[in-house]
């Protein structure tokens, strides 16, 4: 059956139901072909809308059997023959053109969405590595909070450091109690010292047995104090190392994520004004107080004037890192003295169990405070007299190990068991 037939066989459905086969249908049975030559198609929406877009077939002129028309209540599409204004049959066959391709070379997605940037993992960096979790860290607070970039790199200092801060409290605890039993430590270190100048091992093994069963009694450990500078190292490193290949990639909207006169933090800072910062509070922290302790023991001298030229030391080559390096370390040392400062009050230390500090006079202390030439030739001369003792007990020992190993060494002229001969019991007197 052709599909013009199928269509006006579908249409005149309810008319062929009730008053048999229409003489149109039958016209077009017997010939269909005419469908094709005399009537083109034509669509239409039926709705519910009233009448408006229905199809109205002859069964619903019968009113008498039939009721008003009810509305539809979903949209049909209704197909049927049209007779009017001429053959429309051209218009389907009319395709439009398809859409241009886009050239190679087109806008980039992140040209398109305003205020896109790409990915770390496109940059190469980021990863499962202390370096790449801190990268992760930026990233996140960057992107997910929105913050600038100087913002990102202040806000991941504190939240580490805030980390670190039991230990912390860890280290003053331990400094604060080495400190109020320095004089009884530094009797002992006394007594060790000289034993081991005057070469007496044995004194001064036990002075030194007597020493560590007096820390073990109060408590005392001094690798304690080392806690904070070796959890801060790697740390340290890894924002380092992190924010210097962020700034050499460079990631580009840190050329604008600064602050104040240094808003590129992918280049050094032209004034030099962050390298002085920066030495300048690493300097005020030495002096005011490390994060484990103060260094007033006679005993940590030595440490604290390395500390001192430290900042010196480094200035030169800090005036060479990129702007987001040094905003890191800025912020760390403020931390630092901050923390320093809260640590200092009263109430704070009370509230942690941390012992107040005694302040010791020099001259009751049995280790009288030398100054920084005469530290280091103490240091020098103890130094050498370790080394000549260690090396007169190599040689001792060499000493021994021959003498138990080797040939018996003559050390007489005689034998004394053999008996001499000639010998008699007679005394000579002139021989006397």
């Amino acid at each position: 059956m052709r599909p013009c037939l199928v269509g006006f066989l579908e249409d005149d459905a309810s008319y062929t139901r009730m008053f048999g086969p229409s003489p149109a249908v039958e016209a077009i049975t017997s010939n269909p072909s005419s469908c094709y030559q005399s009537r083109s198609r034509n669509y239409s929406i039926a709705s519910g809308n009233g009448l408006h877009g229905t199809v109205i077939k002859p069964s619903t002129l019968l009113g008498t059997r039939f009721s008003a028309i009810k509305p539809i209540t979903a949209a049909v599409l209704v197909r049927n023959l049209s007779t009017g204004d001429g053959d429309k049959t051209d218009l389907l066959n009319i395709i439009p053109e398809p859409p241009t391709i886009p050239q190679a070379g087109g806008p980039e997605i992140a040209d398109i969405v305003a205020g896109a940037e790409p990915a770390f993992a496109s940059l190469g960096l980021g990863g499962w590595t202390p370096v790449g979790i801190v990268q992760n860290c930026m990233e996140f607070l960057h992107i997910g909070l929105d913050l600038p970039w100087w913002g990102c790199i202040a806000i991941g200092t504190v939240v580490v450091r805030t980390l670190l801060f039991p230990l912390v409290i860890a280290s003053q605890r331990n400094a604060a109690k080495m400190n109020n039993y320095m004089p009884q430590l530094q009797v002992l270190q006394m007594k060790m010292t000289e034993a081991r100048q005057a070469g007496n091992a044995i004194d001064s093994a036990r002075y030194g047995q007597e020493m560590v069963l007096f820390m073990k009694e109060k408590k005392l450990n001094p690798l304690k104090n080392m806690l904070v500078p070796l959890a801060q190292a790697p740390i340290f490193i890894s924002f380092f190392m992190g924010l210097r290949e962020m700034a050499n990639t460079p990631v580009e909207s840190m050329r604008d994520g600064g602050l104040f006169w240094f808003t590129d933090l992918t280049i050094c800072d032209q004034f030099y004004a962050l390298p002085i910062i920066t030495s300048l509070t690493l300097l005020a922290t030495i002096e005011l107080g490390t994060d484990s302790a103060r260094m007033s023991a006679a005993n940590m001298q030595t440490a604290k004037y390395i500390l001192r030229a430290l900042p010196l030391f480094i200035f030169p080559f800090t005036i060479n890192f990129p702007g987001a390096i040094l905003c890191y370390w800025a912020c760390s040392n403020f931390f630092s003295l901050v923390q320093v400062g809260f640590l200092r009050i009263p109430k704070v230390r009370d509230f942690f169990k941390i012992d107040r500090i005694v302040t010791h006079k020099p001259e009751t202390l049995p280790i009288k405070k030398k100054g920084f030439t005469e530290g280091i030739k103490e240091s020098w001369t103890n130094m050498k007299i370790s080394k000549e003792l260690e090396e007169r007990a190599r040689v001792d020992e060499i000493r021994f190990q021959k003498a138990g190993k080797g040939p018996l060494v003559k050390t007489y002229k005689y034998d004394p068991t053999a008996p001499r001969p000639g010998t008699s019991n007679a005394v000579n007197a002139k021989k006397r």
